[in-house]
């Protein structure tokens, strides 16, 4: 029998190839949570006064790290599930603010894959994620590099 939500295999991932996964939308509870659990009680995330009247935000801001973690998760969800073996790094660019009510969705371009030199049973991935709000805006982009297990085990 077929098991469904494995992720893609290195050989599934050519340079160029482009998908974006399904919304998420950001709620307060999400943010409080978020903050709680990180320690991240910044008045950023954690007043409203300070934002209304000090900052240049008028709405319940979230944080970057946990816009991140939710395009993470929608990434695992739809393309790393039992393939993705290793995050190697990344470069994180934040480009506009993500508010409580903001829905945001991951696109994803391969921009660079290789095979590993150590490991002939997996490959080496970059992609370029962008981190898209409803209203088409960009509000984070970032490239991680990610270990992915090959298909099958590279003879010789």
């Amino acid at each position: 029998m077929e098991t469904v939500g494995l992720g893609f295999y290195f050989e599934d991932l050519p340079v160029g190839r482009k998908f974006r996964t399904i919304g998420r939308t950001v709620t307060e509870t999400d943010i409080t949570n978020f903050v709680g659990v990180t320690g991240m009680v910044e008045v950023l995330f954690t007043n409203l006064e300070f934002l209304a009247h000090e900052s240049d935000f008028n709405r319940r801001l979230a944080p970057a790290a946990l816009v991140y973690a939710f395009a993470e998760g929608l990434l695992v969800q739809a393309a790393m599930q039992n393939t993705g073996l290793s995050f190697l790094g990344m470069e994180f660019n934040v480009e506009a603010p993500v508010f409580a009510g903001d829905t945001i969705h991951a696109e994803c371009e391969i921009i660079e894959a290789r095979a590993s030199k150590s490991r002939p049973d997996r490959g080496i991935v970059k992609s370029r994620v962008r981190i898209v709000k409803e209203d088409g805006t960009t509000a984070i982009v970032y490239t991680p590099v990610r270990m992915i297990r090959r298909r099958e085990r590279a003879s010789g």
